[in-house]
C-alpha cells in the first residue's frame, strides 16, 4: 500500500459548475458506507468526510443533485445531529447542501439515499447483460454527475483520498476506482481503499456478476463470464501499454492497471476510473485493432488523473495531453505508420466538429466558457483532437526530445495537483518557450488557446497506409471492381479511412456492391459499423435496416450514436423512424446518451 499523499486543491480558478467554496473549508477524505438495491434501484448509507478548515468558516457547502438527505451528525456516526438545508434546484448544478458547524468541526457525518433516476447510476436488468441471468450497476461521475450518487464538493479541483464498505447481493462482485477484490465475497460485503487523492468524478462504482483474470502481476481485466475470455485475448498487450508509457512520461503512481469490460449501454468508449479503467465492449474487435482507446485510458493515469484540469473549462489539459500520449504510446508499439494513422483518423474528426460548430464558434476554443451550461457538452473534438495538435505543433517546432522532457517534467512537479489554462501557458513560458526567443510567437499560442478553429501554423498530418487506402478508392470509383482491390491486409483504420471517403450520395446498388465484396453490415467491428451506417441511411439501403436497428438498440457509446440518429432525421420520414428506434432504445442508454436524444428527438412519452 502506497503512503498516503496530501491531497490538493485548485486556489486560482473558481469553478463555475460546483457550489461548494473549498477555499473556506474543503474536504480531503471520505469514508463511504453504502447499500446496493437492486429492487428500488437506490444506494442508501451514509458519507462521512474529514475536514480542511483553516478559516474558522462556520458552514460546509457540498454539491447535491436528486439526493435524499436523511440527517447530518457533526463527526461520526455518534455524533451530534446539526442543521442543514438544500437550496434551490438548478437545472445543470443540482442543489447546494449547507451543513452548519462548529468550532473545531473535522468531521461530517450525512446519512442519505439516492433516487431511482439519479444521472450517475446505470441499473440493468438481467436481459441488458450478457450473461441475461443478473443485474448490473455501474456509475459514470464525470462531468458533475458524482453529486447524483455521493453529497461531495463536485469540482475536479477538489481531490480526497477515500475509503468504502459496500453491501451488494451475495452472488454478485463489487469494484471502485480503488484498490478491488479479485473473487467474490461470500457474505456480499466488500472494503475498499484509495491512498492517493482524486477528484469527485473519478469516484466509480460497478457491481455484476464479474470474474477477474491476471494478464500480468499488476494488470488484468473483469468482465462477466461470457466475455471475459474474448476480452482477455484481446487486451493481452495491456502490461506493454504500460511499461510503454512509462519509458516515455515516467512510473506509473497507481499501483495496478486493471480494466472492467461494461454492458454495451456505456455512453463512453472508455473512463479512466484510476485503477480501473471502464471500457465499452464495442473495443472487442477481435483482432485487437481497437486498443488505441485503452492506450488513452492508460495515459489518463499521467494526464487527468495524476494532473487535473482544475474546471471543464480546462478540460482541454485532460483530453490533449491524453491524445498525443496515447499516439506515442500506439507508436512505441506499433510503429509509426499505426500512430500516423490514428492521427488522420482524429484529424478528420475535428474538423468535422468545426465544420458542425461552425469556424468561428467560441466553443472552437481549447479554453472554454462554459458557466451555465452543461460541461458534458465539451466532451467533443476539440479538447481532444485541438489540444494534441498544439502539442504536435510544438514537437515540430522544438523537436520532440525537448517536448517530451517538457511534458515529463510537467507531470512529475504538479502530480495530484489541479492546473488551470493560465497557470499552465504561465508554466510553459517559463519552461519552455521563453527559452527559444520568437517561439510563442510562431506557434500562436494564444490563437490555439483563445482563438476559434486551427492556427495556420499548425503542420499538415498524413498517413502512408492512408495513400493506399485512397489509391484503391480511386480506382473502385473509375470502375474497378470492389472485389479486385488489394485489402488483404487492412486494419480497421484502414477500412474506417475508405468508408469516409465515399462519396456521401452513394446509390444502394453501389453499397450493395460493397457490401458483398466486404461484408460490412455483417462486421463485428463497431468503428466500421458506424462508418458504414450513415452511407447505408442515406441511400435508403434496406439490406442493413436490421444491423441498423439492432446496433442502435444495444449500443449506447454516444460517440456512434448521435451521428447515426442525425442521418435518420435528415432523410424523408426519418424523423418518424428515429424516434421509433429511440423509444426502443432508450431504457439501455445511461442518461448522459439519453439527456443528449432527447433534445435531439422528443423524450419519449410514458
Amino acid at each position: 500500500m502506497s503512503n498516503p499523499i496530501a491531497p490538493s486543491i485548485s486556489s486560482a480558478s473558481t469553478d463555475p459548475h460546483s457550489f461548494a467554496q473549498p477555499q473556506d473549508v474543503s474536504v480531503h477524505h471520505l469514508a463511504l458506507n453504502l447499500t446496493v438495491d437492486f429492487d428500488a434501484r437506490v444506494l442508501a448509507g451514509h458519507a462521512t468526510w474529514q475536514l480542511a478548515n483553516s478559516t474558522g468558516a462556520t458552514e460546509l457547502l457540498l454539491d447535491a443533485r436528486s439526493l435524499q438527505i436523511e440527517e447530518v451528525l457533526l463527526g461520526g456516526l455518534e455524533g451530534e445531529p446539526t442543521s442543514f438545508t438544500l437550496g434551490s434546484e438548478d437545472a445543470v448544478l443540482g442543489q447546494p447542501l449547507r451543513i452548519v458547524l462548529e468550532p473545531g468541526t473535522e468531521a461530517v457525518t450525512i446519512r442519505y439515499r439516492t433516487t431511482p433516476g439519479a444521472a450517475a447510476l446505470q441499473w440493468l436488468t438481467p436481459e441488458q447483460t450478457a450473461g441475461r441471468e443478473h443485474p448490473f450497476l455501474f456509475t459514470q461521475s464525470q462531468a458533475i454527475l458524482a453529486r447524483t450518487w455521493i453529497p461531495c464538493q463536485d469540482s475536479p479541483g477538489v481531490r480526497f483520498t477515500y475509503e468504502a464498505q459496500v453491501q451488494v447481493p451475495a452472488e454478485l462482485l463489487a469494484l471502485m476506482s480503488a484498490e478491488n477484490p479479485q473473487q467474490r465475497s461470500a457474505t456480499g460485503t466488500y472494503h475498499f481503499r484509495m491512498d492517493q487523492p482524486i477528484p469527485a468524478y473519478l469516484m466509480a462504482l460497478a457491481v455484476g456478476n464479474l470474474e477477474f483474470q491476471a494478464l500480468s502481476p499488476r494488470t488484468g481485466v473483469y468482465a462477466e463470464p461470457a466475455t471475459l475470455p474474448t476480452a482477455t485475448s484481446e487486451f493481452a498487450d495491456l502490461e506493454n501499454m504500460v511499461v510503454a508509457a512509462e519509458d516515455l512520461y515516467g512510473p506509473y503512481r497507481w499501483e495496478r492497471y486493471d480494466l472492467l469490460v461494461l454492458p454495451p449501454s456505456f455512453p463512453f468508449g472508455g473512463m479512466e476510473n484510476p485503477r480501473l479503467t471502464f471500457v465499452t465492449p464495442t473495443i472487442l474487435a477481435g483482432d485487437r485493432s481497437l486498443t488505441s482507446l485503452v492506450a488513452h485510458e492508460l495515459a489518463h493515469s499521467w494526464s487527468g488523473n495524476l494532473v487535473t484540469n482544475a474546471t471543464w473549462n480546462d478540460f482541454w489539459l485532460n483530453e490533449g495531453f491524453t491524445v498525443y500520449f496515447e499516439r506515442r504510446i500506439m507508436e512505441k508499439l506499433y510503429g509509426r505508420p499505426y500512430s500516423d494513422m490514428l492521427q488522420v483518423l482524429g484529424h478528420t474528426g475535428l474538423l468535422h466538429t468545426i465544420e458542425e460548430l461552425g469556424p468561428d464558434s467560441p466553443d472552437t476554443h481549447l479554453h472554454l466558457a462554459l458557466a451555465g451550461r452543461d460541461p458534458d457538452e465539451s466532451l467533443n473534438e476539440i479538447a481532444y483532437e485541438k489540444g494534441d495538435y498544439l502539442l504536435l505543433t510544438l514537437e515540430h517546432l522544438v523537436g520532440r526530445e525537448e517536448l517530451d522532457t517538457f511534458i515529463k517534467e510537467y507531470f512529475a512537479r504538479h502530480s495530484f495537483q489541479s492546473m488551470d489554462t493560465d497557470s499552465f501557458v504561465a508554466y510553459l513560458r517559463r519552461e519552455l518557450l521563453d527559452k527559444h526567443p520568437g517561439l510563442e510567437e510562431q506557434v500562436q499560442l494564444d490563437a490555439w488557446i483563445n482563438g476559434p478553429g486551427i492556427p495556420a501554423v499548425a503542420p499538415p498530418v498524413s498517413s502512408a497506409r492512408f495513400v493506399a487506402v485512397e489509391q484503391a478508392l480511386g480506382q473502385w470509383q473509375a470502375g474497378a471492381a470492389a472485389a479486385s482491390l488489394a485489402t488483404a491486409e487492412w486494419s480497421s483504420h484502414e477500412w474506417v479511412h475508405f468508408l469516409h471517403g465515399l462519396p456521401p450520395a452513394l446509390p444502394a446498388v453501389k453499397l450493395a456492391e460493397l457490401d458483398a465484396a466486404f461484408g460490412f453490415t455483417q462486421s463485428g467491428n463497431s468503428e466500421i459499423l458506424a462508418a458504414w451506417f450513415p452511407h447505408t441511411i442515406a441511400a435508403g439501403y434496406s439490406a442493413a435496416d436490421a444491423a441498423l436497428h439492432n446496433f442502435l438498440t444495444h449500443v449506447g457509446r454516444r460517440k456512434f450514436l448521435v451521428p447515426l440518429y442525425k442521418a435518420l432525421l435528415a432523410t424523408p420520414g426519418g424523423a418518424a423512424r428515429a424516434r421509433q428506434i429511440y423509444t426502443e432504445a432508450r431504457p439501455n442508454y445511461h442518461a448522459v446518451a439519453s439527456v443528449t436524444f432527447d433534445a435531439l428527438l422528443g423524450k419519449p412519452t410514458e
